[in-house]
């Protein structure tokens, strides 16, 4: 090969590969600008993790609960449905939805709420304690006695759903078995006086006054309270009149709403202690604390 020809050749084999840099230039960046074109015209959005959504979402349950704590009811209930439609899948913001339902008397959302709760969970006791609460309020005996026995066969130590439970007796006037739960409860707390008075009202329903006098001052030493006293008073009308206005008169003292017959009814008295409590505030030595009490009746 002579000189020209050599020289002709190293020619052509440097322009090709010229025009090989020069192309794959060019369909870099042709790339480089189509994708920057792309970016501004498609956003740019954050997609927060999983773990982020849900403890934004537990978060924002805390917050619903403490708003329902203050009396917010509304703004409560608006803040736990955004927290569920961050994270469904947590039953504990199922029951916090629940409890605003049932502040804003959806009672019908909130059993809905804690079916989805149960689903996730079926042995969170709580949400069986809060179904109770709805039946009671739906006054639905039945269905509250169930939801509150099996919450306690989930949690057997729960003094207040024992209690709970013992109350609902109460009202079906099967009182032997309220004073067995109450005796249940009592031995979960002992100081728990409103189990220890609820146990008094039943023993006055069964005529055993002893028995009620008993419970009664012993609710009494753990909190003096308007309703023990008054309810002792009943017991002592007819052993003690004396006594009896005494302690009438400290417990109209404490809570007037305990001078009315329907204001006892809702805290569970039943037919023999409101008769003798009626028959006691007929004594004239009570006429002006009775007077005085019902403009306080809230």
């Amino acid at each position: 090969m002579d000189v020209e020809k050599k020289y002709k050749g190293n020619t052509e084999r440097k322009m090709k590969k010229l025009f090989i840099k020069i192309l794959f230039l060019s369909i870099i960046s042709s790339h480089i600008f189509i994708s920057e074109n792309l970016n501004a015209l498609i956003p740019y959005y954050y997609l927060p993790e999983t773990d982020k959504l849900k403890k934004d979402a537990l978060l924002m349950g805390k917050q619903a609960y403490q708003l329902l704590y203050f009396g917010q009811i509304k703004d409560s209930l608006n803040l736990a449905k955004l927290a569920i439609k961050l994270d469904d899948k947590n039953e504990t913001l199922w029951t916090i939805l629940a409890e605003t339902q049932i502040a804003n008397e959806l009672y019908n959302d909130a059993l809905i709420s804690l079916n989805n709760a149960q689903k996730i969970n079926p042995k969170m006791g709580e949400i069986y304690f809060t179904q109770s609460t709805i039946y009671l309020k739906q006054s639905n005996i039945k269905k509250a006695k169930i939801s509150l026995q099996s919450g306690i066969e989930i949690l057997p130590k729960n003094f207040r759903a024992i209690f709970q439970l013992g109350n609902i007796y109460l009202m079906e006037k099967k009182y032997n078995k309220s004073i067995k739960e109450f005796d249940k409860a009592i031995k979960v707390k002992a100081d728990f006086w409103q189990a220890i008075n609820n146990k008094g009202l039943a023993y006055f329903e069964l005529d055993e006054i002893n028995l009620s006098i008993i419970s009664f001052k012993k609710a009494i030493a753990f909190e003096e309270n308007a309703e023990s006293l008054l309810a002792l008073a009943s017991c002592l009308s007819t052993k003690n009149i004396n006594k009896a206005i005494f302690f009438a008169k400290q417990a109209l003292n404490k809570d007037p709403n305990y001078v009315d017959y329907n204001f006892r009814k809702e805290q569970l008295w039943g037919e023999k202690i409101q008769n003798s409590t009626e028959k006691l505030f007929e004594n004239n030595e009570l006429k002006k604390e009775i007077l005085f009490a019902k403009t306080k009746i809230k």
